[in-house]
C-alpha cells in the first residue's frame, strides 16, 4: 500500500524549540570527531550504538547474551553506558493518550487463564501500557509479558535481568546523561497514516525531547519515509536519518527499496543520513562512496554487526558507525582494531598471539589497497550465498 504523500511545506514548525538547543553540545564521550553529514557538530570518527540498549532480545536464541537483559529498558541502557559506546538506539511509540513510550513491537501480548490477549501499543493508554511486566511499585504484580517471534510462535518474555517498561521522559531522567540517544520513531508498515496523525505523534515526541534532552546528543531515525521528512521539517536542531533495509525486502513505497532511493529521498528532503541494513551495504559497496560524496552520513544495523571483522570492514569502507547487540564485545574490538594506534610490532606484522593451537591477530588487521579492493569485490558475492 502506498503511504500518503505529506506536503511538508504545509506543516507548521513546532513552536516549542528552546533558544539554547544546540547540536554543538556533544558529550565528553566524543573525543576526536569529524563533520557528521550536514550537521555542524563534532562526533567520533566511528560510532558504536547499542541496539535497544545493551542488545535486542532473541528469546529462543542459544546465545544467552540475547536473553541477558530486557531490551529497551533503563537497565539495558545504563548497562550499555558502562562501555565506551556513543549512543543507544531505542524505539518510541505514542500511546492513545499522547505519551511517548519505549517499545519495539507493534503489539504487546499477555496471557490470562490460558488465553493470549494481543493489543496494539498505540491503542493503549499509558496506565495500561505500564501494567505489563515487572512493576515499579513493591508488591505489585504486572500482567505476564509474552512475545510473538517472526515465525508467529508466542513465547514467554523471560530474561535473566528483567526491568519495567518505561516512558521516553523516564529514559531522559534516569539514563547516564553523557550517553547519546538514537530515537527510532516506530510506525506499523501495514498502516497508511494520514499526515495529521503523523504530525501529532511527532510533536508529542518532540515536546518531551526539547524539555528533557538538555546537553544529551540526539539523533532521530525512522523507516517511515513521510515521518522522516516531517521530523526534519518540524525541527532543525537534531539530525534525522532514514532507515532502510537496503533492498533486502521490497515494499510498495519505492523509497524503501534501495540505498539509491534512500539517498535520493534524503537529498530531496534535507535529511542528514541513512541507516542501512548491513547486507544492503555489502551487496552494494559502491553506494558508500556515492552517499559520502552526497554529503550524507551512513550508519548500519543488522546481525553481521555483531561480528568484529564485519565491523572493521565497514570502517575501511567509510561507514561512520554501527548499531550492535553485543555491546561489550564490539566496543572492545573497535577500541582494539580502529581507535588504538599501531605498535611497532603490529606494523611489522609480529603482533600475533598463540591460543588453542591457532595464531590470532591481537590488534587491527592490515590490508594493502589491492587486498582491500579484492575483498570489496568478493563480499557482495558471499552475501548472495
Amino acid at each position: 500500500m502506498a503511504l500518503k504523500a505529506v506536503h511538508v511545506s504545509d506543516v507548521p514548525n513546532l513552536d516549542q524549540v528552546p533558544e539554547n538547543a544546540s547540536l554543538q553540545r556533544y558529550s565528553t564521550r566524543f573525543s576526536k570527531g569529524v563533520e557528521f553529514g550536514r550537521v555542524a557538530s563534532r562526533i567520533p570518527k566511528f560510532l558504536v550504538i547499542g541496539h535497544r540498549g545493551n542488545g535486542m532480545n532473541a528469546l529462543q536464541s542459544s546465545d544467552r547474551r540475547m536473553r541477558a537483559i530486557k531490551e529497551n529498558t533503563i537497565t539495558s541502557f545504563n548497562t550499555a553506558a558502562k562501555y565506551p559506546l556513543d549512543f543507544v538506539e531505542f524505539d518510541v511509540q505514542v500511546t492513545r493518550d499522547g505519551c511517548p513510550v519505549i517499545f519495539h513491537d507493534d503489539f504487546i501480548l499477555t496471557e490470562d487463564q490460558g488465553t493470549v490477549f494481543e493489543k496494539r501499543i498505540t491503542e493503549l493508554c499509558l496506565t495500561e501500557f505500564l501494567s505489563y511486566g515487572p512493576q515499579k511499585e513493591v508488591g505489585k504484580e504486572g500482567k505476564p509479558l509474552l512475545r510473538k517471534n517472526k515465525n508467529g510462535q508466542i513465547v514467554r518474555w523471560d530474561v535473566e535481568q528483567d526491568d519495567s517498561l518505561c516512558t521516553l521522559q523516564e529514559v531522559f531522567e534516569k539514563v547516564e546523561p553523557s550517553l547519546g540517544f538514537n530515537i527510532e520513531i516506530k510506525f506499523d508498515d501495514c498502516i497508511v497514516y494520514q499526515e495529521d496523525y503523523l504530525i501529532r505523534v511527532l510533536q508529542s515526541i518532540l515536546q518531551v525531547v526539547f524539555e528533557y534532552a538538555k546537553d544529551r546528543p540526539i539523533v532521530f531515525s525512522s523507516f517511515q519515509p513521510d515521518a522522516s521528512l516531517l521530523i526534519k521539517k518540524l525541527q532543525n536542531t537534531y539530525p534525522v536519518f532514514f532507515l532502510t533495509n537496503g533492498g533486502n525486502e521490497i515494499y510498495y513505497d519505492v523509497r524503501r527499496n534501495s540505498l539509491d532511493e534512500a539517498m535520493k529521498m534524503c537529498l530531496e528532503g534535507g535529511l542528514d543520513g541513512i541507516v542501512s541494513e548491513v547486507r544492503g551495504v555489502f551487496r552494494n559497496p559502491e553506494m558508500v562512496t556515492k552517499i559520502k560524496e552526497s554529503n550524507l552520513s551512513l550508519l548500519s544495523y543488522g546481525k553481521l554487526n555483531n561480528v568484529a571483522e564485519a565491523v572493521y570492514m565497514q570502517h575501511l569502507m567509510g561507514i561512520e558507525g554501527v548499531i550492535v547487540d553485543f555491546v561489550e564485545e564490539i566496543t572492545e574490538a573497535v577500541c582494539d582494531m580502529i581507535q588504538k594506534p599501531l605498535t611497532a610490532a603490529e606494523e611489522d606484522g609480529d603482533d600475533l598471539l598463540e591460543g588453542d593451537g591457532k595464531m590470532q591477530l591481537k590488534s587491527k588487521p592490515q590490508f594493502s589497497q589491492r587486498e582491500l579492493s579484492f575483498l570489496l569485490k568478493l563480499i557482495p558475492e558471499l552475501i548472495q550465498l
